[in-house]
């Protein structure tokens, strides 16, 4: 069982806005060897956040040693379980994106990259995260159940 933490969702967006820049990069620089190698950053940025959540990341010690002590308190704080489920959906599009990319499909590189592209994109500009709201979504329909 995963243990839930209270995050601020500041930091959440932040580590949506490094990935989004990532898998930026990686979709411009196509299925080459440097798109292969920082899709593979891509998804090992994910690994952590997709295990132990996403106060676990590169991303969020980046935010709480730069950012955070630089800000106020956070008005609110969000669990740690649907951005978890949503670094599992990013690593997962990630993985795709990697293994089309190594066996010479373009296509499916760009749909896994470009997913984290848009989901990272949502995420960081408008706070809606897409895995959070599939989390959500199965929760509620597991407790109607």
């Amino acid at each position: 069982m995963a243990i839930d933490i209270q995050l601020d969702p500041r930091g959440v967006r932040f580590g949506a806005a490094v990935s989004l820049l990532v898998a930026l990069v990686a979709v411009v620089l196509g299925p080459t060897l440097a798109g292969l190698l920082v899709t593979a950053t891509l998804a090992l940025l994910f690994v952590p956040g997709a295990i132990w959540g996403p106060q676990s990341t590169v991303q969020a010690a980046l935010f709480k040693t730069f950012i955070r002590p630089r800000l106020s308190a956070p008005t609110e704080t969000e669990s740690s379980l649907p951005p978890r489920f949503a670094q599992q959906v990013g690593l997962a599009c990630a993985v795709v994106a990697l293994v089309f990319g190594l066996v010479g499909l373009p296509v499916g590189f760009f749909v896994g990259a470009g997913f984290v592209v848009v989901a990272s994109f949502l995420n960081a500009v408008f706070g809606l995260c897409l895995g959070c709201e599939v989390y959500v979504g199965f929760k509620r329909l597991v407790a109607a159940r």
